[in-house]
């Protein structure tokens, strides 16, 4: 073998080496430092712990919050004071009867000099045609104390009684019959709606009576 051909070995194997090195040299890198160090490679490759994050009580109220302000629905007692419900019917030969209670829930006094307003909604909620009377005259005789000053202290109630009597009314769609009924305290006063058991067979074109406020005695 010549001498130019040892040196062109040579310099070609130096270049395959080179190579090597440059292709693999992360990995050579990473192996030099197992051997050198293997602890701090062991501990370079474990994933760190998450970090311990305390956890936060959202429904704890804390230093500087406002007190919450009770809503409505958590008192019970609407913006105006004061709260309707209805009674059980009373039915007999064709003639109804039920109790309209009126409850003084706010923190001030209620005065009261008449009869309720009272407006007859239908399954829909469209009104209906129904004549609302002060006083049961036309319907039954019943006892009335007419308009009188009712003055309702905080917790105190009153009461009226719708009469009426029955008239047709179709079973399978409810028509004719009062579903939803307004009742506010007088003319002009914010009206409450509720939804007496069974509804009020007052049909189409029925009459309603109604008694004086009068105030409920234990």
């Amino acid at each position: 073998m010549t001498v130019i051909s040892v040196r062109r070995a040579l310099v070609v194997a130096a270049g395959v080496a080179v190579a090597a090195v440059v292709t693999g040299g992360c990995g050579l890198s990473a192996e030099i430092d197992r051997e050198v160090d293997p602890e701090r490679t062991r501990a370079a490759a474990s994933p760190k712990p998450p970090p311990i994050v305390a956890p936060v009580e959202t429904g704890a109220p804390r230093p500087g919050d406002a007190e919450p302000t009770p809503s409505v629905a958590a008192t019970g007692c609407p913006a105006t004071g004061v709260t309707v419900s209805t009674g059980a019917v009373n039915a007999a030969m064709g003639l109804r009867a039920m109790p309209v209670t009126l409850t003084n829930c706010g923190g001030g006094t209620q005065r009261l000099n008449g009869y309720p307003d009272v407006r007859v909604r239908d399954v829909e909620n469209e009104r209906m045609d129904v004549t609302v009377l002060k006083g049961t005259g036309p319907i039954t005789q019943l006892d009335d104390p007419g308009p009188h000053p009712v003055t309702l202290a905080p917790g105190e109630s009153a009461r009226s009684v719708f009469v009426w009597r029955y008239s047709a009314v179709d079973a399978a769609t409810l028509r004719g019959s009062g579903v939803h009924v307004e009742i506010g305290p007088a003319v002009g006063a914010e009206r409450q709606t509720v939804e007496p058991e069974g509804g009020l067979d007052v049909g189409e074109t029925g009459l309603l009576g109604t008694t004086a406020w009068q105030k409920v005695v234990d």
